[in-house]
């Protein structure tokens, strides 16, 4: 009788931690590349929309994407600052059409979700796949981020709204370290200009 006890209670335990393993996953952390300024080709898939284009993250809360389809926004840049977005197609400024609004829409919870978590040293979740999982809560709803390694996004979903972006060809963009490295060696040739020329 108390084999089979032992034996039931093992069985238990190891469906209890296969269980919650696979619900919350195993939990790590990644440094946190979100708030340093970036580019990446994304593909949208809203619901029965595709898109895709070229998003870049300049600073805080600054924000483009420029479509490269479908053809009906093609060319069509949407610039997002403090909130606030403008639309341009070649330079010339316009309101955003129809067919972007519903993106526009799921480009704010992005920059949101990713504004919300850029401020951290390190950023924390669930790994999956070697990548790491984080999820969250907008106003319009919850979402799972997806970061790899570095802390570069990969994905950003709300399965609510039949959301999915994805990314690839990731780069940061840093210009404000060249501009630095620049104003510096000029101002170190400045000095030299200077003592030789005492």
């Amino acid at each position: 009788m108390k084999k089979i006890i032992r034996l039931a209670f093992a069985f238990f335990a190891v469906i209890s931690i296969t269980s919650c393993s696979a619900v919350g996953g195993k939990e790590g952390s990644s440094p946190n590349g979100l708030g340093k300024p970036f580019t990446a080709s994304v593909n949208i898939v809203l619901d029965e929309m595709n898109a895709e284009g070229k998003i870049t993250r300049f600073g805080k809360e600054m924000w483009d994407i420029e479509f490269s389809s479908p053809n009906t926004i093609s060319g069509v840049l949407l610039s997002f600052a403090d909130g606030n977005v403008e639309a341009s197609y070649k330079g010339l400024a316009f309101s955003v059409p129809q067919s972007a609004l519903p993106i526009k829409s799921m480009m704010s919870n992005l920059i949101s979700a990713s504004e919300k978590l850029a401020s951290a040293d390190t950023l924390s979740g669930n790994e999956k796949d070697g990548n790491l999982e984080i999820e969250g809560k907008l106003d319009g709803g919850e979402y799972i981020l997806t970061v790899d390694k570095n802390g570069n996004i990969l994905e950003f979903k709300m399965p609510n709204n039949k959301l999915t972006m994805s990314f690839s060809d990731v780069t940061s963009v840093d210009g404000t370290n060249q501009t630095a490295q620049t104003t510096v060696e000029t101002a170190a040739a400045t000095t030299t200009s200077t003592t030789t020329a005492a």
